[in-house]
């Protein structure tokens, strides 16, 4: 069941174990409380505010729904990073240093342990999004594969031999190095390396770069804007398929939207990898593909982070 609308609503199907997630995004987040996504038994959009506003309002959300439908086995938070997630940190669980006002050093998981009494399981967005195309999505039955996003900003989350990539701290795959495409003398648009993956063809990379979301373009501007982006990303996903071998890569994110630009990544892809090592599979129209959940992803992830704190 998809998200619609702001406001919380309830529906009719109720499942024996029930788990809920949070999705942590920088303008919204999204809650519900079901089993996997065709069982989704309540559901809330709520704006991303001040920390301590937003988290009030998501424990009010799951306060509401332990009241109504019963206890939860366990809650999963899919968030915008950096994250801390090594368990013997002091911070862990917090958002670390984020460039997002006010939410730096934010503590996600403690307020709802100790408010809601169940295990929490946590992890980055993409990282979540990742877990749960491999559950349910485009990437069931694989153990090993990539799940990006391309939205304001751009990340990945690994799943490797059926394990997400944990390290240090958790992959920054926005932020490779890609090749500048001929003609592009943009300054590029990261805070931090400027003409990194992110700072080349994010959102925010897009609407500087031509002054205006990449949803507002059209006509020879429009046309020129999907090659130079099929461009950049076929580079970085070179440097993902050479680092990482991944069987799938599922592309999500707004940018996404950008008319004809799956077809165009994977023939930019071919060239960019020039027949090395030459799998076939590279050049199949199943290795670069679109999620099979939509925007449910990271939401559905956040449920499979519940079912692992909860050990189902």
């Amino acid at each position: 069941m998809p998200f619609w609308g702001g406001h919380t609503e309830r529906l009719r199907h109720v499942q024996p174990v029930r788990s809920g997630a949070v999705e942590v995004g920088g303008t919204k987040v999204l809650c519900l409380v079901g089993s996997d996504p065709e069982h989704i038994v309540a559901q809330s959009r709520i704006p991303t505010g001040k920390p301590a506003e937003t988290l009030a309002q998501v424990l009010a959300f799951f306060h509401q729904e332990v009241s109504c439908g019963g206890p939860l086995a366990a809650i999963g938070i899919a968030s915008f990073g950096p994250l801390e997630l090594r368990r013997s940190h002091p911070h862990y669980g917090f958002i670390t240093v984020s460039p997002k006002p006010d939410w730096s050093f934010v503590d996600m998981v403690g307020p709802v342990r100790r408010a809601l009494g169940v295990p929490v399981g946590f992890d980055t967005d993409v990282n979540a999004a990742a877990l749960g195309e491999g559950r349910w999505g485009a990437a069931r039955g694989l153990d090993t594969f990539v799940y990006l996003t391309v939205g304001t900003g751009i990340g990945a989350g690994a799943v490797v031999e059926g394990q997400v990539v944990h390290g240090l701290g958790h992959p920054e795959m926005g932020h490779l190095s890609v090749p500048r495409q001929p003609g592009d003398h943009f300054a590029g648009h990261c805070p931090f390396h400027s003409t990194c993956w992110e700072g080349m063809a994010s959102g925010a990379a897009i609407a500087a770069r031509w002054g205006c979301p990449a949803e507002q373009l059209d006509g020879a501007t429009l046309r020129a804007a999907v090659q130079l982006e099929a461009g950049y990303l076929a580079a970085g996903l070179r440097n993902i398929i050479y680092a990482m071998a991944p069987q799938r890569i599922v592309i999500g994110g707004s940018v996404t939207g950008l008319p004809g630009l799956f077809p165009l990544v994977r023939a930019k892809l071919r060239d960019a990898l020039a027949g090395y090592p030459g799998l076939a599979e590279h050049a199949a129209d199943d290795f670069i593909v679109p999620p099979a959940l939509g925007p449910l992803a990271g939401a559905a992830g956040a449920l499979v982070l519940a079912h692992h704190a909860a050990g189902l």
